[in-house]
């Protein structure tokens, strides 16, 4: 499980294609502490550490992991955000996180606001993807609070701190994001749809 408060930023160094497999080695400052079969979550995917040394690790994605995430459009020299793992005594900063991607979005536009900035983005809807107003959303990993939610639209704003922080800077009009919508909300709407089913 993850927090959505990302620890560091990630450089991906090299990607090899391996059939439908996607390997990817990514230079970061963690890499040092990281051990052999680790989740960490990349942009929000939860990722196995398959191999590592002092200065990268190495993940592999799947089909169904290119097919859920925008992981298939990374390229070398990307900035990834990565975060491990939460503790079992750690504090939950952000919110529930489990790096299973549910969807991807884009980017529709991005707000400087007396520095702040405010991102706005689409997405395909489904039942499960609830959004609330000053609810929570996963943006690439970033745990973040949700503005003004209107049927497959949403915005977030974003502080100074976790602009420069993770690669949210990085963002341009149409790029494509990884979205995880919030746990809670996907449970209460899979309950109203079966309990829907015994009441008609």
């Amino acid at each position: 499980m993850f927090t959505g408060i990302i620890e560091t930023l990630g450089k991906v160094v090299a990607i090899t294609r391996e059939g439908t497999n996607m390997h990817v080695r990514i230079a970061s400052d963690l890499a040092g502490e990281l051990k052999i079969d680790q989740s960490i979550a990349h942009d929000g995917a939860c990722l196995t550490v398959t191999a590592c040394d002092a200065h990268t690790h190495t993940v592999t994605a799947i089909e169904e992991t290119l097919r859920r995430t925008a992981l298939d459009s990374w390229q070398v020299g990307k900035l990834v955000n990565l975060e491990r793992a939460m503790p079992v005594n750690g504090r939950l900063d952000g919110h529930i996180v489990q790096g299973h991607v549910d969807a991807t979005g884009v980017c529709t536009g991005i707000e400087v606001r007396q520095g702040s900035h405010y991102l706005h983005f689409e997405y395909e809807p489904r039942p499960e993807y609830l959004l609330v107003d000053k609810g929570s959303i996963c943006i690439n990993g970033v745990s973040l609070t949700v503005v003004s939610p209107q049927d497959n639209r949403f915005s977030v704003a974003i502080i100074p701190y976790t602009w420069q922080h993770t690669n949210l800077h990085q963002l341009r009009t149409g790029d494509k994001v990884n979205l995880e919508f919030d746990i809670i909300g996907k449970y209460i709407a899979r309950h109203v749809a079966v309990y829907g089913q015994f009441v008609k």
